[in-house]
């Protein structure tokens, strides 16, 4: 199993804790460096390590390359363990809260005295930090929002990392599952962003044997429960996933029922009811006669009840009950739609392939364009171009275009939006470009009014084409901008400005309450991944499951068009 990403987060973590001790910044940066250069590694760590060739990734020192290696074997990691006893547990709880950083950390701890969660919630609700480096009103109140934000999505985990367990799982138990079926349920398969537990159905002929191998696993750190049909474990990084072997001849109300979510199940039910039947998570009844109905699939059951198959990801009683009723469902946007990705980032930026790979990944995936779109200037950070890297950049994708057959790549640009609402780079070069997305990068604390009429004014330029993740938030770790987000999809309709579903899955921004929102008001929307590397293309299924929830059709999103229908700069009157 690939453990790439458990690598890079352990080296994330060194760096914290180094900074939380006020460690050298040099020593630092080097564990942020490593970690940020093993999470986009194409290879295996794991092999790369068997082969000694560590030293040969950028950023891995000898000393760094050490410890990989001594994690990898031995899977733990003596330096670690170390600086984990050296520091208070409390403070290391701090840590995981979004917003509250290292340095912040370490000040009120040296300054204040305050240990865990509870003393520092204390502190700053008793306004005793205000007189701290650098605390004032609003910092107090951000910690405050952050410690209640933590406390709220602890219990929740992103789609992604909910996705990525139950590939493990599948991983390990493909050989119990031969001709048999398994399949997730609860709220990741309705495609909310983060979720709970992770509840999953099976069908087998042998349930012992399929539950004595699922407690099993490798991931597990407890069994709370283990039954005939039914068992509980929770996995070593604490996440709770429960296993119910099913009935086949129920298998369609079952997993109608556990897919949830909780309102439309009782919609349903009442629906059910008011047609005489009796629904349960075994089978429908019908009440006069006590004939007992059993559904082998989802769709018998709806059309049953007189409706049309409800697609999971818009069961949240939002109106999908009643335009079933009436027929009236979408057909829901599917990954297949997609011709294209219009926010891709290459090693002219902080990517970590070229333009030609990036451009030979996407047309494998069955695509017939990508658009190229690097930092601008100003994110420095991200090793952003100027103008006249741009330009040279233009001419490479021009010579590229000329070999490749059936392919088409765009040069764009990822312009950034700066403090004082303009753009990084002038009209006179956004013109040259094949389509603009526009994003804000920077000071992002700015109040409600300010950042929305920077944004506006953005939209309002004639050459911005895009407005990339359109809220700015992190999942589980920054909130979305204070913007009036009404007032940004007004401005987008009497501009033509489409908006974007950014579907890297800490962002998947814009949200679905307003992407329908977009749809009902003829609002064009875009999918892109955001992709640093060839592999990160992939993540175009996350974007899609967004867009489904907000109920988009092909119709909808302008990169189910073909390369040579695409329209970016739409005549509009506004503009």
């Amino acid at each position: 199993m690939n453990k790439n990403r458990e690598v890079a987060e352990l080296l994330s973590n060194i760096g914290d804790l180094l900074e939380l001790k006020g460690e050298n910044p040099f020593k630092i940066r080097a564990y942020i460096k490593a970690a940020r250069a093993i999470e986009n590694l194409h290879a295996d760590i794991g092999e790369i390590c068997t082969k000694k060739e560590l030293q040969t990734i950028p950023g891995i020192g000898a000393a760094i390359a050490k410890k990989i290696d001594e994690y990898l074997t031995t899977g733990k990691l003596e330096y670690y363990e170390k600086l984990m006893n050296e520091i208070p547990q409390g403070l290391r709880e701090l840590l995981k809260v979004p917003g509250i950083g290292p340095k912040t950390v370490q000040l009120i701890y040296q300054k204040w005295g305050a240990t865990d969660m509870d003393s520092l919630e204390k502190a700053a609700k008793s306004h005793k930090l205000r007189g701290l480096p650098g605390f004032g009103e609003t910092k107090e109140e951000n910690i405050i929002k952050a410690i209640k934000r933590y406390h709220e999505r602890s219990g929740r985990i992103p789609l992604e990392k909910a996705y990525s367990i139950i590939d493990e799982i599948f991983h390990f138990l493909k050989y119990y599952l031969a001709g048999w079926k398994l399949v997730p349920a609860g709220s990741i398969r309705r495609g909310k962003d983060t979720v709970g537990d992770i509840d999953l159905l099976a069908i087998h002929d042998n349930p012992s044997g399929l539950i004595n191998a699922f407690v099993g696993m490798p991931l597990v750190a407890q069994v709370l429960g283990k039954g005939t049909t039914k068992a509980t474990i929770v996995t070593k990084e604490g996440i709770q996933v429960d296993l119910r072997i099913l009935e086949p001849r129920s298998f369609g109300t079952s997993i109608q029922y556990f897919t949830g979510s909780k309102e439309h199940n009782v919609k349903l039910r009442n629906l059910a009811q008011q047609r005489g039947y009796k629904l349960s998570e075994y089978e429908l009844e019908d009440v006069n006669s006590g004939e007992k109905i059993y559904c082998l699939e989802e769709e018998e059951l709806y059309h049953r009840l007189g409706l049309q198959y409800i697609p999971p990801e818009i069961r949240e009683d939002t109106g999908e009950i009643e335009a079933a009723l009436k027929g009236l469902l979408p057909d829901l946007l599917s990954l297949q739609d997609l011709r294209g990705d219009l926010h891709c980032h290459t090693n002219w930026s902080d990517g970590k392939d070229s333009i030609e790979d990036m451009a030979k990944a996407a047309k494998n995936m069955g695509y017939n364009y990508i658009g190229i779109t690097d930092h601008s200037k100003s994110l420095g950070i991200a090793r952003g171009l100027s103008e006249e890297r741009l330009l040279k950049q233009a001419e490479e994708i021009h010579k590229l275009n000329g070999k490749l057959d059936g392919f088409m790549v765009f040069a764009g640009i990822e312009v950034d939006i700066r403090a004082d609402a303009h753009l990084d780079f002038p009209d006179k070069i956004l013109e040259g470009c094949d389509f603009v997305v526009a994003a804000v990068h920077s000071a992002q604390q700015q109040d409600e009014r300010t950042m929305t009429a920077r944004i506006i004014k953005a939209m309002e330029n004639p050459h911005v084409d895009i407005l990339a993740h359109p809220s700015g938030r992190l999942i589980g770790e920054r909130e979305p901008y204070r913007v009036n987000m009404e007032a940004v999809l007004e401005c987008a309709k009497h501009t033509g400005t489409i908006l974007e579903i950014n579907a890297f899955p800490a962002r998947l921004d814009l949200i679905d309450v307003y992407v329908r929102r977009a749809k009902d008001m003829g609002v064009r929307i875009a999918i892109g991944t955001d992709a640093h590397s060839s592999e990160q293309l992939d993540l175009m299924k996350f974007g899609v499951t967004v867009a489904r929830r907000g109920w988009l059709e092909k119709k909808d999103v302008v990169n189910t068009l073909e390369g040579d229908k695409l329209q970016f700069k739409q005549p509009c009157p506004y503009r």
